[in-house]
């Protein structure tokens, strides 16, 4: 077997005639430039990469550098969207790579049931992403309450937590309204969609949106019915006071694709 290192991108369905075989008109991303590796009715896209980088043991070395990584990511995902933008196509998680085209053709052949289930799903299909933030409730002024401590102006101690025990209760009660408003708006969603997937919520050091997410959803949706769905997420103007909605889209639907995870450089 050939010991060139070959990075998996994604997996398609090989193309037969009438229909034309994949442009592959895309810059290098990671290696040498990309390929095909055709087997039983799948095609990968792959990339042969340098072992100094790719083999086991860089590899793994590479893992905790999160510059490297983000960089990988960034070619990995830009391949994907090309290919998506295409044919259907399904995503393999980051650094798949496999030993020769014997090992692509091994994955692929290993595989091939996952894989192709997951082609069906997604045909004729894309990926909208869905977000809902409660935004944070205006500062108090810092002022004292009526009858406060009138005398000095200065609130007593009764009063302050007299307001933060209120602060706390009306916090809760916006929480609770805009967890409220985000299983309603996903589940209207959902009925509009072929398939729904709940994320964990963002952390608001990482989205960099302002206030909470309580909502954060991918939802496939047939491109028939793509307007359809875009209907039913609310403007900005028709959510509660104090809600904001992000909606991104459309993307390849690594959310509904569900692959099978394949081993790193397979011997």
């Amino acid at each position: 077997m050939s010991d060139e290192l070959f990075y998996v991108y994604t997996v398609l369905r090989t193309a037969t005639p009438p229909s034309p075989p994949l442009d592959l008109d895309i810059p290098a991303a990671l290696g040498k430039g990309l390929e095909l590796v055709e087997h039983e009715g799948l095609t990968a896209v792959v990339e042969p990469v340098d072992a100094a980088d790719f083999d086991e043991q860089p590899l793994r070395a590479h893992l905790e550098d999160l510059d490297w990584l983000a960089d990988v990511a960034r070619a990995h995902h830009r391949v994907v969207a090309r290919v998506g933008s295409r044919t259907t196509t399904v995503p393999l998680r980051l650094a798949t790579l496999c030993r020769g085209r014997e090992g692509v053709q091994r994955m692929l052949s290993e595989a091939r049931a996952p894989l192709s289930e997951a082609l069906e799903r997604v045909t004729d299909a894309e990926e909208w992403g869905v977000k809902l933030y409660a935004r944070p409730a205006p500062a108090a002024p810092p002022h004292a309450e009526p009858g406060a401590a009138a005398s000095t102006g200065a609130p007593s101690g009764r009063d302050y937590l007299r307001r933060r025990i209120s602060a706390r209760r009306a916090q809760a009660d916006r929480t609770s309204q805009a967890q409220s408003a985000a299983d309603a708006l996903h589940e209207r969603l959902a009925r509009r969609a072929a398939g729904a997937v709940l994320h964990p919520p963002q952390q608001q050091q990482l989205s960099k949106a302002p206030g909470q997410n309580v909502l954060n959803a991918a939802y496939l949706v047939p491109t028939a019915d793509r307007q359809a769905f875009l209907d039913g997420v609310p403007s900005a103007d028709d959510l509660p006071a104090g809600l904001g909605v992000e909606l991104t889209g459309p993307w390849v639907p690594y959310s509904f694709t569900h692959t099978p995870t394949v081993p790193t450089d397979p011997s």
